[in-house]
């Protein structure tokens, strides 16, 4: 059945404030620069909102380490707490994304997923830092990739420089997450709508300074920011998936003649694979895959790599 989720993605340059400023007034410009960004789209009454990478980090080319270090210890938890307020009381999920520091006083650059209850539900350490993260800020690597539920769907993390690397797509290739969430500073390009296509997952990033995206699982950008709005509010439909033309193309009319605008079937153009979601409460995509015998995407190329190694198959 449609699965309709409404996600907003926030994307200004980081929040400047001056060295000068003693860090508990620092963080409360912070939490009047988010409740002020917060504000351009929580009218759209979203599902999700996503904030960028390190999130509440003053820019460092105003606020040095030193003010850095003292001003996080004077945030603690506030600002969560501030993000986990808004959340409850306009029942949203929001990604929070920060630096921080573990019971045993290591640091972490981390996504937490706040639910609709203003409730931690998630918490995801970027697994591949830049180096100088540890070498010169003490951050230690992540190392787990884990893939949350949420109500509307399971969502997996990636942050920055983790878009580099095959070693955590992989993961979510196997584990197929309805949502990946990128918070970052490093806009990614080409990967973003590589890994949508690879992952066969919708993808929003919220990029500081950069434009922010959603991206569907055919790689297509759904929704971009602009540079005279650094935020976007677009809603997807998780009851979706991807098949290639081959083979299942035969059926597309049937399933249109039959179920009309209840079933949409999006051709990109040139992939040779297509998106078909269920667009009624009646059914779910999962019916119509049923009914009509389509294999997915993954079934197909997983057929071919098998029939290729069958014994004749391959040149000797």
């Amino acid at each position: 059945m449609a699965n309709y989720v409404k996600i907003s993605s926030l994307g200004p340059a980081p929040c400047v404030i001056e060295a000068s400023v003693p860090a508990e007034e620092a963080v409360g410009k912070m939490i009047a620069h988010w409740n002020r960004m917060l504000n351009f789209v929580l009218p759209d009454k979203p599902d999700l909102i996503v904030m960028p990478e390190a999130c509440d980090r003053p820019s460092k080319m105003h606020y040095p380490k030193e003010q850095r270090m003292e001003y996080y210890r004077v945030r603690g938890n506030r600002i969560r707490d501030f993000f986990s307020e808004v959340a409850a009381r306009h029942g949203c999920y929001i990604v929070y994304p920060s630096h921080m520091q573990a019971e045993d006083g290591s640091w972490r650059n981390t996504a937490q997923l706040i639910d609709r209850q203003g409730k931690v539900a998630g918490i995801y350490h970027k697994n591949h830092l830049v180096p100088a993260e540890y070498d010169a800020n003490g951050i230690l690597y992540g190392k787990d990739a884990p893939v949350f539920e949420c109500d509307f769907g399971r969502v997996g993390f990636a942050i920055c420089f983790d878009l580099n690397f095959d070693e955590l797509r992989l993961k979510y290739v196997k584990e197929k997450p309805d949502l990946i969430v990128f918070p970052s500073m490093y806009h990614g390009a080409l990967m973003q709508n590589y890994w949508a296509y690879s992952c066969r997952s919708h993808f929003v990033g919220s990029i500081a300074g950069l434009p922010c995206s959603i991206i569907s699982p055919l790689g297509e950008t759904v929704a971009q920011s602009t540079n005279y709005y650094p935020y976007i509010t677009a809603t997807v439909n998780l009851d979706s998936a991807v098949f290639h033309i081959d083979e299942n193309g035969r059926h597309f009319a049937a399933i249109k003649q039959k179920y009309g605008a209840k079933v949409k079937i999006h051709d990109p153009g040139l992939l040779g694979s297509v998106l078909i979601s269920s667009e009624t409460d009646e059914f779910s995509v999962r019916h119509v895959i049923d009914e009509y015998k389509l294999e997915l995407l993954d079934e197909y190329f997983s057929r071919a790599l098998t029939h290729r190694c069958a014994p004749g198959h391959m040149e000797p």
